[in-house]
């Protein structure tokens, strides 16, 4: 048995066992399971699944939500099925989004699609009164030597009220000498140092992970305990189906289909662009049609020309750029100006049949519109339907020796004269950084207590550090967003923005749609140019820049 609480390093700067760990530490232990509960978060959940899946190993998908108020109260909740999991994602962005969220009151609603694994005292007094949620409901049981006591007396409390438990040993480090790199991200999260910390801000030195014999040997004269580690492991089946793809579905009129409507739309484009219209032409848009329909991407296609003619409504600059010039179809959309007839432009670079991965079309504006074209796409498909796709920020080289050194009590000036000789690399190099590196042959890391703050950098290495906005993708889906992965403020909350917190990467395995809708200074030069040529031309010499406008828009490519 392994167990039911578990936090990877995407429990930000809290926990420090990445996700490939974890998958090898329940391979290893011959567990047909492994479980990922990180703190008030899904960052790592889909990778995690897949990985686990990948590895033939069942994922236990769940998450360890905390009090705001009182951040020593918490339930982990635990998807039984696909339900579960979007109640998950809600109960998360709840979490995080809203002043007035409340544990308890979330708890006393929760469906039966959740497990909910607690050792609070408080929240199983007050869910006494709901025996439809007690039905799924399980005290933590941890034993510790700092928390025998409390697991004494939360044992005492479950046999009298009549509730279930269950065998838990929360795991924050893979290993007991790994203690000493979660207290190093402890540090840099409370933006303290290695002296100033208090024992309360450390988790329990004995959460690492423990092997199922150890698990086993604990628990061995409360079976019980043990037996509902296995109950619940075999009652959860939840399914992400990372090979069906997850597209909103564009508002067509009633008498066409998607695929129907984009024919209609694709041989209006292509009157419009060749006169005249030849069979040969003909047969590459019918077959790039026919393609988009047999790989199911006829939706995709709508929403995208849907913002495009947005656009050039409104009469903003836009260009699409990438291997989508190659198709006729794009052309015809008005995604790209370059004609791929003309130029024998190979439509298989962009879409094949073999090709399971969505099409990628990016499309530029000016920066000073994009926010605008933005703006009409939350609008057209919903708030609870589009959001800004994040990015994850993680530990480099630099960022690595910087934030240990603080942690270690080093000056910031002592710091700087050291990292500005590191080189944007890997903070797995720090460790022979003078070797690998020119710039850095003169650092020297041999003695304490640099020889330590480098070996503790060095395991950063890769970690997640907190989120940021995903520079240009933004995701659009047929259900509520929430039903497939939670949300949160941007790092910057005070602009309001709203991110996914998976990243791009994790957004694309789930199977849904993400769009490129980039912002380019360059186009917002060239539209202020031709503006005021516009101006003088009719000013001084009445030129007609216009069609100069035209022109230049028709062979921006």
């Amino acid at each position: 048995m392994l167990s039911l609480h578990v936090h990877s390093n995407y429990s930000l700067l809290q926990g420090t066992v990445s996700i490939d760990a974890l998958i090898d530490f329940a391979k290893a232990n011959g567990s047909s399971y492994a479980v990922l509960t990180d703190t008030n978060g899904m960052y790592g959940l889909i990778q995690f699944a897949k990985k686990a899946e990948e590895a033939g190993i069942k994922p236990i998908i769940g998450s360890y939500i905390d009090d705001p108020e009182d951040s020593s109260q918490y339930v982990i909740f635990i998807a039984e099925n696909n339900s579960g999991y979007s109640e998950l994602c809600k109960i998360i962005t709840s979490r995080k989004l809203k002043g007035d969220f409340s544990l308890v009151k979330v708890v006393q609603n929760i469906s039966d699609n959740l497990f909910v694994i607690t050792p609070s005292h408080a929240i199983l007094t007050e869910l006494l009164a709901f025996p439809k949620v007690l039905k799924n409901t399980f005290a933590e049981l941890i034993v510790t030597e700092k928390w025998k006591s409390r697991t004494r007396k939360l044992y005492n409390f479950a046999k009298k009220n009549n509730l279930q438990f269950v065998a838990s040993h929360p795991a924050y480090f893979l290993r007991p000498e790994d203690f000493a790199l979660c207290k190093t991200v402890t540090a840099i999260r409370l933006n303290s140092t290695f002296d100033n910390l208090h024992e309360s801000d450390l988790v329990d030195d004995e959460f690492y992970l423990k092997s199922s014999d150890e698990i086993n040997n604990i628990w061995k004269n409360l079976p019980e305990a043990l037996w509902n580690i296995e109950y619940i492991v075999r009652n959860c089946n939840v399914n992400l189906q990372f090979d069906k793809h997850k597209f909103p579905i564009y508002a067509t009129p009633p008498e066409d289909d998607s695929f129907s409507y984009l024919w209609k739309v694709c041989f209006a484009g292509l009157a419009k662009k060749y006169k005249p219209i030849t069979d040969k032409i003909i047969k590459r848009l019918q077959y790039e049609l026919e393609v988009i329909d047999a790989l199911e991407f006829s939706d995709y296609f709508l929403i995208v020309w849907d913002i495009v003619k947005e656009a050039r409504r409104r009469q903003m600059m836009t260009i699409g750029r990438g291997s989508a010039a190659n198709s006729l179809v794009s052309y015809c959309l008005d995604f790209t100006q370059v004609d791929p007839i003309k130029h024998n432009l190979y439509f298989e670079r962009f879409l094949n049949r073999g090709r399971t991965s969505p099409p990628d079309v990016d499309l530029d504006f000016s920066w000073k519109e994009r926010d605008e074209i933005i703006r009409y796409v939350f609008e057209k498909y919903g708030y609870n339907r589009v959001a800004m796709i994040s990015t994850t920020v993680t530990f480099r080289a630099r960022s690595a020796f910087r934030e240990t050194a603080k942690v270690f009590g080093i000056s910031e000036q002592e710091i700087s004269k050291y990292s500005k000789l590191i080189p944007w690399t890997s903070a797995k190099n720090l460790e022979n950084i003078s070797e690998k590196f020119p710039e850095s042959n003169s650092l020297q890391f041999n003695n304490e207590p640099w020889k330590t703050i480098i070996k503790i950098a060095s395991q950063l290495s890769g970690f997640p550090r907190h989120l940021s906005i995903h520079p240009s993708g933004i995701v659009i889906t047929e259900k509520p967003i929430t039903n497939y992965v939670a949300l949160e403020y941007a790092k910057n909350k005070g602009l309001g923005l709203i991110i996914t917190q998976p990243d791009m990467y994790p957004i694309e395995e789930m199977g849904l749609i993400k769009i490129d809708l980039l912002s380019q200074r360059s186009l917002a030069v060239l539209r202020d140019t031709l503006n005021r040529l516009e101006d003088k031309g009719r000013k001084i010499k009445n030129i007609k820049v216009h069609h100069i406008n035209n022109k230049i828009n028709s062979n921006l490519q």
